[in-house]
C-alpha cells in the first residue's frame, strides 16, 4: 500500500496493527477496521456469531470500544435459500448487541463461496492505543485464549471431532474480548514512547497465528518476543488433532513468512510447532505489561471472567530472532 502522511492518522498500516486510528479531538479517535471470511462451521447462526466476533475483536485489540458496523457478505444467487442467510446476518447481529455495537446498513454480492463480516467503527482515547509498536523489554507477556481453532476447523472439516468437542470450539470463537480489553483499560494503557508502568501493546491472534501476529509486535517494536512453550494455552485435543497434522491451509504459509524470524529449541515437539504457526478464527489478544503491573492484569482478567488467561512469556531487547520459544 502507498505511504499515507496525515498529522491525524495515530495508527495506520506501516506497524502491520489490527486497526487504523485516526484522531478526532485531543481526547477522541476512531478505531477502523474490516473483516470477513468463509464460513468455518455449517450452522448459519454460529458462523455469523463467529465472523462478528472476529470482526470486532481487531477494536478490542486497540484497546478501543465498538460503535458502529457495516455487514459484508458475500452469497450464491439461486443455490441456497435466503433463510441461510437471514441466520448469518442473525447470529452476527446478536454479537454486535452484546458487544453494544449498532449495525447501521451493509453490502451484499453475490458469490459462489459464502463470505461474511464486518466493517467495525469504534472510539478510543488517541493517547491510549495499545497498538504494535508499544511493546519493551522486561514486558511480561499474557494470552487469553487457547490456541488450537485452526486444528479444530480442520477436524470438524474432516468429521473427526465429536459435536460437543466442536460446540465448545464454537463457544471459544465466538466470545468477545471485550472484557479482555476492558481489563487493559483499567490496568493503564501506556501512552505511546512513555516509560511509565501499564498496558504497551497488544494485538489479536487470527490468521497468522501466534508467531505471526507475535512478529508484528517484535517487528514494529524493535523488540524479540519469548515464549515459555510449556506456558502457552492449547485447545482441549488440539494437540492430538496436530499430531495428526489436522492443520489449516494457513500453517505451511505462516511458516514460510516467518522464515529466519524464529528461535526454536532444539528437537521441539512437532504438534506444538503446528499449533503456534496455525491461523486462528477469533482467538484472544496477546497483551505486552510492564512486569510491576503483570499480576494485577491478570487478577483483572480473571476477575472479569477470561479465565483462560495465562502468562505465556516476556518481552527481550532484540536478538537474532524476532521470536524465541523456551
Amino acid at each position: 500500500m502507498p505511504e499515507v502522511r496525515d498529522p491525524r492518522l495515530v495508527v495506520g498500516h506501516a506497524t502491520f496493527d489490527d486497526a487504523g486510528v485516526y484522531r478526532l479531538s485531543a481526547d477522541l479517535a476512531l478505531v477502523q477496521t474490516i473483516d470477513f471470511f468463509p464460513p468455518v462451521v455449517d450452522d448459519p447462526f454460529q458462523f455469523g456469531q463467529v465472523a462478528a466476533a472476529n470482526s470486532l475483536s481487531d477494536v478490542y485489540a486497540m484497546g478501543g470500544e465498538p460503535l458502529t458496523a457495516l455487514s459484508l457478505v458475500c452469497f450464491p444467487n439461486t443455490e441456497l435459500d435466503l433463510s441461510v442467510l437471514g441466520e448469518i446476518l442473525r447470529g452476527g447481529g446478536e454479537k454486535c448487541a452484546e458487544a453494544k455495537c449498532t449495525i447501521v446498513g451493509g453490502h451484499s454480492v453475490r458469490d459462489p463461496e459464502i463470505k461474511f463480516g464486518l466493517s467495525v467503527t469504534g472510539t478510543v482515547h488517541p493517547d491510549r492505543v495499545t497498538s504494535n509498536d508499544g511493546a519493551r523489554p522486561g514486558d511480561r507477556l499474557f494470552l487469553t485464549k487457547p490456541l488450537g481453532m485452526g486444528a479444530a476447523t480442520t477436524a470438524y472439516r474432516k468429521r473427526a471431532i465429536s459435536d460437543e468437542h466442536m460446540n465448545r470450539a464454537i463457544a471459544q470463537m465466538a466470545t468477545l474480548n471485550d472484557k479482555a480489553a476492558a481489563a487493559m483499560r483499567a490496568i493503564g494503557i501506556v501512552m505511546k514512547g512513555a516509560s511509565g508502568p501499564g498496558v504497551s501493546a497488544a494485538t489479536d491472534i487470527t490468521g497468522f497465528g501466534l508467531l505471526g501476529h507475535a512478529r508484528n509486535i517484535a517487528a514494529a517494536s524493535n523488540v524479540t518476543l519469548c515464549f515459555r512453550a510449556s506456558s502457552i494455552p492449547v485447545f482441549d485435543g488440539a494437540l492430538d488433532f496436530a499430531a495428526k497434522k489436522m492443520t489449516s491451509g494457513a500453517y505451511k504459509q505462516n511458516q514460510d513468512l516467518l522464515n529466519g524470524l524464529v528461535a526454536l529449541p532444539a528437537n521441539f515437539d512437532e504438534r506444538v510447532h503446528r499449533i503456534i504457526y496455525d491461523s486462528e478464527t477469533s482467538g484472544g489478544l496477546l497483551i505486552a505489561v510492564s512486569p510491576e503491573k503483570g499480576d494485577a492484569l491478570l487478577a483483572d482478567l480473571k476477575s472479569r471472567g477470561v479465565n483462560d488467561a495465562v502468562e505465556v512469556g516476556f518481552v527481550e531487547d532484540k536478538g537474532a530472532a524476532l521470536l524465541k520459544l523456551l
